[in-house]
């Protein structure tokens, strides 16, 4: 593996939304190279999806358009995708992808996301920056525009 600080390094700005939750949603991302300029932004979205659910595809579509093993910093409004990035995720490997609660082991919500995010985050150097939302980060405004404008499409058919 390549030492950390030898990676390229890009900045991934995400966002989701949800129109009622659950209900129609989006996501969106924006992946910045700061060494070239070079950024690139995308969307999509979902009919019947949730907010947690979209905010952690708008990381697992950032993270799975980057081409080779880079050092990210994932700026996102989300403290459940960071806190669970950066806290949740080791014991809900060790439990076989359950959580506690109460003492007592539970269903994961939103397994199949977290675990394919585990997978991502694996082949890259993540951080996480958490961000307010709504409160003029430009990155993370246009994410939240771009993410509303996705779950719109399926609000209105």
């Amino acid at each position: 593996m390549t030492a950390a600080s030898n990676l390229p390094f890009v900045q991934l700005f995400t966002d989701g939304a949800c129109s009622g939750n659950p209900g129609p949603g989006g996501w969106a991302y924006i992946l910045r190279h700061p060494a070239s300029g070079k950024s690139r932004e995308a969307s999509g979205g979902a009919p019947l999806t949730t907010n947690n659910q979209m905010e952690l595809q708008g990381v697992i579509s950032g993270l799975s358009a980057l081409t080779s093993r880079s050092r990210v910093e994932v700026i996102t409004d989300s403290q459940y995708v960071a806190k669970g990035c950066r806290e949740w995720l080791p014991g809900w490997k060790r439990n076989g992808w359950q959580r506690r609660e109460g003492g007592r082991l539970k269903p994961l919500k939103n397994v199949e996301y977290w675990q394919e995010l585990d997978g991502l985050l694996s082949k890259h150097d993540v951080t996480f920056t958490v961000v307010k939302g709504h409160s003029g980060h430009p990155e993370n405004e246009r994410c939240d525009e771009l993410a509303v404008a996705a779950s719109r499409q399926y609000r209105e058919g």
